[in-house]
């Protein structure tokens, strides 16, 4: 038996499109997932779809899916993340993270979420996000909490007016999806997509999906955070504009809707710069351009690649 394996030779993260570079995230279910050289096919009674594995962020993985191990060779090669989740995106239930060299920002956000005040200043910073205009440096969390309730419930209002939808709040059974109103199912699906491009973005960025500031205690509390900078902007209006519709296809419609206006919006370029910033010290920047560092106990980070001497080799003629 030889000891070759085929298949495509695992590229170098440097060669791989950058994250802003790629398409945002496809949602499959009740079809065969294989691998085509260097693209993955999805097959189902209607035929085969090639995609390029390097162009996209996430893949969604719904009911009905079979992966093959050629296939997810490609895909962790290719740095694509995947979600298995449940019916129209509805409940999550496991992803797969892509590969990535650098801890830098993770280790700056496991500081900051240990941290009492750090762990406040990152909350306050995702709610300036939300609030440009007011000055929420002083505030607690329970008057971010208020001041963000009024915000959507503001949001929640005008949208209903705007398509003639009635809302009487954000109500929806993950056991039994069908038993929401349209509005309801509509931001589900919404909000599942912009959660998918959510955790695409904070794994390909080395940081932890689970070390949140805003939601705390779940496996995707960060990528819950980092979306809802996005809800009101995106999700909201697309479902409700959807409901008042009433298009025939309601989920395809959303999933459409929001993968448009998460373009048009750039909305996957604005997470990038959004997550390093919120996960920045001004007073103690951590480098991010470079993957690997040594640790030094009074100097802190210094180079690695290069060979260093001990006090007496360095002191000796």
């Amino acid at each position: 038996m030889s000891g070759q394996i085929p298949g495509m030779k695992q590229p170098d993260l440097s060669s791989l499109p950058q994250i802003r570079d790629r398409m945002t995230f496809i949602y499959l279910e009740h079809c065969d997932i294989n691998r085509r050289d260097s693209a993955i096919t999805v097959t189902d009674k209607k035929g085969v779809v090639y995609i390029p594995a390097a162009s996209i962020s996430v893949l969604l993985f719904g009911p009905g899916t079979n992966v093959t191990h050629r296939a997810m060779e490609l895909i962790g090669d290719s740095g694509v993340t995947i979600v298995w989740c449940g019916e129209h995106g509805v409940r999550y239930y496991a992803s797969g993270q892509p590969l990535t060299h650098r801890s830098a920002l993770l280790v700056q956000q496991a500081k900051m979420v240990s941290h009492q005040r750090m762990h406040l200043d990152v909350a306050r910073k995702m709610y300036q996000l939300r609030f440009p205009d007011e000055d929420v440096s002083k505030l607690t969390m329970q008057q971010l909490r208020g001041r963000e309730g009024s915000r959507i419930r503001r949001v929640y209002q005008k949208s209903s007016k705007q398509w003639h939808v009635p809302w009487s709040g954000r109500t929806y059974d993950p056991e039994n999806f069908e038993a929401g109103d349209a509005v309801n199912k509509a931001l589900s699906m919404g909000n599942a997509c912009l959660y998918g491009l959510a955790h695409a973005v904070i794994a390909a960025l080395g940081c932890s999906p689970g070390l949140g500031f805003v939601h705390v205690g779940h496996d995707a509390s960060f990528v819950y955070d980092i979306a809802d900078l996005y809800k009101a902007e995106i999700t909201i209006p697309v479902a409700f504009e959807a409901a008042g519709t009433n298009p025939i296809d309601l989920e395809r419609t959303v999933r459409h809707r929001v993968r448009d206006e998460m373009v048009k919006a750039h909305i996957l370029e604005r997470m990038v710069h959004d997550i390093q910033w919120l996960l920045q010290d001004p007073d103690h920047p951590v480098p991010l351009k470079k993957a690997v560092y040594l640790w030094d106990n009074k100097a802190g980070l210094v180079d690695n690649g290069k060979q260093y001497r001990d006090d007496e080799e360095a002191s000796s003629p």
